[in-house]
Order: C-alpha cells, then structure tokens, then sequence
C-alpha cells in the first residue's frame, strides 16, 4: 500500500542516521545544520518474526517482508512556515505523509552543536509544533473564507463546515495540535481534503548516547513528563549505536553486539514496528513453495480489499478466501492438520481480515 511515514525533527538530531538504519536507501549525514537540500525517500521492511515461524511449517524459496514507505525530511527551524531556508518545501513533504516519526535530540556532543544553542527537546518539540500548528492554521483560514461566504448564500452544510472549522480554528490558535481534538467521522469530512499536519499521529523518538541506550537519561526524562497525559508513544534509541549494527552483516557478530548493548533487538526495530501500528497498517501472510510473503493492508479491510492489495484482478474476480489464523496454523503444524480440527475457514468478501490471517484467494477474470 501507497502509505508513507515522515521523519522530522529540527536539524542534527540524527533524523538521517535513524533512516538509514531503517530503509534500503541511504541518505547523506552532515554535521552542519540545513545540510540537505531535498527530502530522502526509501523503503522499510517491517520486521516480523512470523515469516521465519512460518518456513518452519512450509519450505520455501523466500520470505518477503511487508514494507512502508518512509520520508526523511530535513531539519525544520522557527520560521519554517513562513519559508525561512526551504521550509516550505519540506512542510510540503509532512503534509504528503500519514505518520510521523518525530526525532529528538537527547544527547551532548560539542561536535555537533544544536541550531539554538543547547540541547533541550521539550523546546524542539514546542518549536516543530507551533510551525506545523501555524501552518495548519493558514489551511483553515484560507476554507473557513470560502464556507463563510457560502453559508451566507444558505449553504447548510457550508455553515456546519463553519462550525467545525471555527472549532478548529481555537483550538489550533492556543497553540493545540488537532491530533488531540475529538473529532467525529461527520467533522472530519470538513478537514479531510486540507490534509493538516498537526492531524497526523506522532511516535516520538528519543535519540541518546550509547550508555543512555537501555534506561534514557535526564533528557528523555523531561520529554517524558512534558508529554505526560496525551499517550504518546516515546521510543529511546542510540542512533549512533544502531548505525553500528545496521552495518553488521552477521547475524552471530550482531546478536553479541546487542548483548554487549544490552539490548534484545536493535531499537530500530521497535520504531518500524510502531509506525507500523501508527499508520493502522496490518499484515496478512500468503504461503507456497515459491515464496512466503507479508502483505500491508489497513486495519478492517475486508478479505476482497485484501485480495486487492496481491493484485487488481483478485479483487475484480474475487469468489472466496480460504482462512487459517497463525496461532492455529502454528499450533496444529499444518493445513491439513488445520481442516481437520475445523480451523480452515471459508470465509466470503466481507470477511475482515486479521492481523496475521493466512489466505488463499480463489478468483476468476
């Protein structure tokens, strides 16, 4: 699926290390501020132990990961909404993605020194807000003008677009991001075609120095409590730890370098995984001797949708999906096994389709 997750962040929180560990594309770090010129856009394999599970069961060829497309965007300063350096161009970027993954600088390095002077994320976190917020304002001015002048005229539903849109409006202008506004499906088809960048869900993630990589630091600590009561989600990591074993090919080297980290996983993983989640994204499996592949659909497709994500006719032609659940089909070790025990399910168009369901599509074109 066309689904695209932002990195953002002021410039040298390490945004650019953190998507090169992450995509198949790299991008290029600098050690000055506004270093890049154009967003890096790449590709993420979501990590899912499932897949090798799998070819336990069933002998295959490969395994094929699900993948989210993922933009790095260079670093935004005070005045990017009103077009300081290239923020514009870049506030573009943001509002053509679904999700956000803003990074945090949590770290001292006097090698690398911050945009305005010292290391403070809770202020870098007011700073990306309120450009992101100022911005979104000047959309919903520019519709609220038009609403007005037709709900003058007796437009109806052009006067509860003012409604809502003045509601928005408040809560934008005390400096509130519309993510934290409860918004019902009928308010939200005022605001769908402004594509508003403070509407997107954000996963924060705390980039810290290596001995800070397990249990964060003070910095963390005060992000933490600055974003107390809203339920983010907040990530800790090591960029410069994770760039290290992203460059480690051996499974065997990389497990001892995690070891000597103590950590279970590379933190990047944790990161795919929750965007991932942030997106509403889920994964169903299809299995043959060729190849045992993940497949990304949202969450509460139906099982013809799903078939639409494998191609275009699936869908056009679809008759019924044969179903087994991972758990079962793990559990019981086989499909035969599975239809034995009543766990191979014939399920119809309208079926929707859980995280980690095994289907075949029947289909005719």
């Amino acid at each position: 699926m066309a689904l695209k997750c932002g990195i953002i962040g002021i410039a040298n929180v390490g945004k650019t290390t953190l998507f090169n560990c992450m995509s198949t594309t790299k991008g290029e770090t600098g050690s000055y501020a506004f270093s890049s010129s154009k967003s890096n856009i790449g590709v993420i394999n979501v990590p899912d132990d499932r897949l090798d599970v799998l070819n336990k069961f069933q002998a295959t060829e490969k395994l094929v990961p699900a993948t989210v497309e993922i933009v790095d965007i260079p670093g935004l300063t005070k005045g990017s909404s009103k077009g300081e350096g290239v923020g514009n161009k870049f506030l573009g970027d943001i509002r053509n993605t679904d999700a956000l993954i803003h990074v945090l600088r949590c770290f001292d390095d006097q090698n690398l020194p911050h945009v305005d002077g010292s290391v403070n994320p809770v202020r870098d976190i007011e700073t990306i807000d309120l450009e992101l917020q100022v911005k979104d304002l000047e959309s919903v001015d520019k519709k609220l003008e038009k609403l007005e002048k037709a709900a003058k005229a007796g437009d109806k539903n052009a006067k509860k677009g003012v409604d809502v849109l003045s509601v928005i409006k408040d809560h934008l202008e005390n400096m509130q991001n519309l993510r934290d506004l409860e918004l019902d499906d009928e308010e939200r088809k005022h605001i769908d075609d402004l594509f508003l960048l403070t509407v997107k869900p954000v996963l924060y993630v705390c980039n810290v120095d290596d001995a800070s990589a397990v249990s964060g630091n003070n910095y963390t600590g005060q992000v933490r409590v600055f974003l107390e009561g809203k339920n983010p989600e907040i990530l800790v990591i090591a960029g410069e730890l994770e760039a290290e074993i992203a460059e480690l090919e051996d499974p065997e080297d990389r497990k001892a370098f995690l070891q000597d980290a103590g950590l279970s996983e590379p933190g990047v993983n944790k990161v795919i995984r929750s965007a991932y989640a942030s997106l509403s994204l889920i994964s169903f499996f299809t299995m043959g001797p060729k190849e045992i592949r993940a497949w990304t659909i949202k969450k509460g497709m139906n099982a013809q949708q799903a078939a639409g994500a494998i191609h275009s006719d699936m869908e056009r032609g679809f008759i019924r999906a044969e179903v087994m659940k991972y758990h079962d089909f793990i559990e019981l070790g086989s499909e035969h096994k599975a239809r034995e025990a009543g766990k191979f399910h014939i399920e119809g168009r309208q079926y929707i389709v859980d995280d980690g369901d095994i289907l075949h599509i029947r289909f005719n074109v």
